[in-house]
């Protein structure tokens, strides 16, 4: 529905009243002004191992990776367990970075946004009534000399949906081939915000993680040159400039805590096994003190 008048997202406003909110994304995160939040604990991915089909859809101002409903998403101090919707990218152009969140001010080249659906909502329009009904995971890619061992099928895809509305469909596809672990996903920021896009809905619980993903500069132009906008144009700087952060604050998870977890998890079980051990050879010693 976002015609000449709305393309400059400054002016999406005037089209989406919900895009001149005070809880708008994406956001620049100042590391040195978030707050510690012991309160955050890791997640739980659901699904996320799984080998799936997957349809890609070419958006017109992106493209979109449908997800199951297998898919799903508990932890992170979510309100409920939430349902993959769809992922899908953000990037720049011409060795541009293209990230939509900063840290610090420094743009990262590409970002990575999977969309999920607090239950037991069925959709996004039902989800925007809920502050919380939308929760986005976040990663910010880094560039690196090697290629990203997975990204080539999904560079592969978007090649096949160069125009609107055509679409294509990866077989044997597995998150986690793109994404860690949960495991390994312990140090992130949250805060509230929306959607990047048109109308901007105020109802999203981002998660961005610390850890970043790899692409190749190779892997970056080739993403470059695949897509292109329902004008008809290359696809190039796909990504909504910073917000104001209007007062809201970042938290950030305490990684150390999940390590103390840990340590305390394997401490207990190597005390049990000294236990088990010593009232093991005890039973050894009177059974031959008895014959």
């Amino acid at each position: 529905s976002c015609d000449e008048t709305c393309r400059d997202p400054s002016r999406w406003a005037a089209e989406f009243p919900s895009c001149g909110g005070l809880r708008q994304s994406p956001i620049n995160i100042v590391t040195s002004k978030v707050h510690v939040n012991s309160a955050l604990p890791p997640f739980d991915f659901i699904g996320h191992a799984d080998t799936i089909n997957i349809t890609v859809e070419n958006k017109g101002q992106s493209a979109h990776f449908a997800l199951p409903q297998s898919v799903r998403l508990t932890g992170g101090a979510l309100p409920g367990q939430y349902r993959a919707h769809q992922f899908h990218f953000h990037w720049g152009g011409n060795g541009r970075p293209g990230s939509e969140h900063t840290i610090d001010g420094e743009r990262f080249p590409m970002e990575m946004h999977i969309v999920h659906i607090k239950e037991p909502y069925s959709s996004l329009a039902e989800a925007e009534h809920d502050m919380a009904g939308i929760a986005l995971l976040a990663f910010l890619f880094e560039e690196t000399s090697d290629d990203h061992p997975h990204l080539n099928t999904v560079i592969s895809a978007l090649g096949q949906v160069q125009n609107n509305d055509s679409s294509t469909v990866i077989p044997n596809f597995r998150l986690s081939d793109i994404i860690p672990s949960a495991k390994d996903l312990h140090s992130y920021y949250r805060y509230v915000g929306s959607m990047t896009t048109p109308g901007c809905e105020q109802a999203v619980a981002w998660t961005v993680f610390q850890r970043t993903l790899s692409i190749s500069s190779r892997q970056l132009d080739a993403i470059f040159q695949q897509c292109r906008f329902w004008t008809g144009q290359p696809m190039t700087d796909i990504y909504r400039p910073t917000q104001p952060l209007d007062g809201r604050v970042v938290y950030r998870s305490r990684a150390d805590a999940a390590v103390r977890s840990t340590i305390h998890v394997f401490t207990l079980k190597l005390r049990l096994t000294i236990f088990f051990g010593f009232i093991q050879i005890c039973f050894r010693i009177r059974w031959r003190c008895d014959k």
